[in-house]
Parts: C-alpha cells; structure tokens; sequence
C-alpha cells in the first residue's frame, strides 16, 4: 500500500495553463477576421517571438474563429528586414503593425487598440481609476558595467 504524503500538492500543470489563458484582460477580439505574423525563424526579432509565445495562445483561446497564420523564414546576419503582423479585420481593412524593437506587451497593446473595441476602452479606463498602468513598462536603461567588467573585453 502506497504511503500518504506529507504536503499538499500544489496546483496542477493545466490549472496553471488555464490560469495564464484566462488572465485578465482576456483578449476577446470580435471585429478580427485574421492575423498573419512573420519573423525570424532563430536568433533575431525576440519581441515578436515573444509575442507569439505568450500572447498568441491566449488570442487563439479567446477567438477559435480568427484564422492565425505564422510565418518564421531562415534569416542569414547579412539581411536586414523587419518583424511585422498583418491585422486583418472583418470589415475588410488591413492594418500593418511593425514589430521591430517592440516589448511583447507592447505589441498586444497595439493589437488591442485596433481590434477590441469599446470594452477594451472601458477597461483601460477602470484600470487608470483604480491607479493601475496600462500601459506597457519601458524597456530598462542598460546600466554601465563596473569592476572587472568595465575593463575586460
């Protein structure tokens, strides 16, 4: 007979899965038709990947319908070209969104401006009542290196 154990086991893997898909705001886009992102396949465009990490499966979560395409060619170091996602939405108009240098978050709030509407409005609006950010934070200032560190190579 197996023996009891002596903690509590913790939350389960999915309720964490479920927990970060549900979080608030939830990305409930009714007027996206389709999203087309395309970045590089390794080594570049970390803000975009970050992205579709992060963000992407709680936007397919939110709107099963939403046709989401990834595009993630080979990029060698002598060619220059930018990350961008294409928004697609039901009325027919297409917006470009240039991803280059962006936070992940600050791509999401990008996207939530063009497509969520009203409620997205309304919940920024509840959020600054409350005192809280909406906005994404700004990248941190790289700080100068000291000791050993600002002299070696």
């Amino acid at each position: 007979m197996p023996r009891k154990p002596k903690t509590i086991p913790g939350p389960s893997r999915l309720s964490g899965v479920l927990a970060r898909l549900n979080q608030e705001p939830r990305p409930v886009l009714p007027s996206l038709k389709s999203l087309k992102l395309t970045y590089a396949y390794r080594n570049d465009h970390f803000g975009a990947r970050h992205f579709a990490k992060e963000d992407l499966p709680r936007i397919r979560y939110a709107n099963p319908a939403v046709d989401i395409q990834v595009i993630k060619p080979l990029k060698t170091k002598e060619e220059t070209w930018k990350p961008e996602m294409v928004v697609e939405l039901k009325n027919g108009t297409t917006h470009t969104v240039d991803m280059e240098g962006k936070w992940s978050s600050a791509i999401f709030h990008e996207l939530m401006d063009l497509s969520a509407g009203a409620w997205w409005q309304r919940w920024k609006n509840e959020q600054t009542a409350a005192g809280l950010s909406t906005t994404p934070p700004p990248p941190p200032v790289p700080q100068k290196k000291t000791g050993a560190a600002a002299v070696l190579p």
